[in-house]
């Protein structure tokens, strides 16, 4: 299970996340295959309480070295 799979999982869909981020399901559909935006990770952690960070989504921006 990837990162993104991890907070579908979480939220309880892929159409739920689009709406909780006002986005379309297609939009998410495509960062399972990309990356996730930086823009929507912080929103990501805050939807799954945590359990998912934007560090998590995107260590190239958020980790140690960004």
């Amino acid at each position: 299970m990837n990162v993104l799979d991890k907070v579908v999982s979480i939220v309880g869909s892929q159409a739920k996340l689009a709406e909780k981020l006002e986005v379309g399901p297609m939009a998410v559909s495509h960062w399972r295959a990309r990356q996730v935006p930086a823009g929507y990770c912080q929103s990501i952690e805050r939807i799954t309480n945590g359990e998912v960070t934007a560090r998590d989504l995107r260590p190239d921006i958020f980790g140690d070295a960004a």
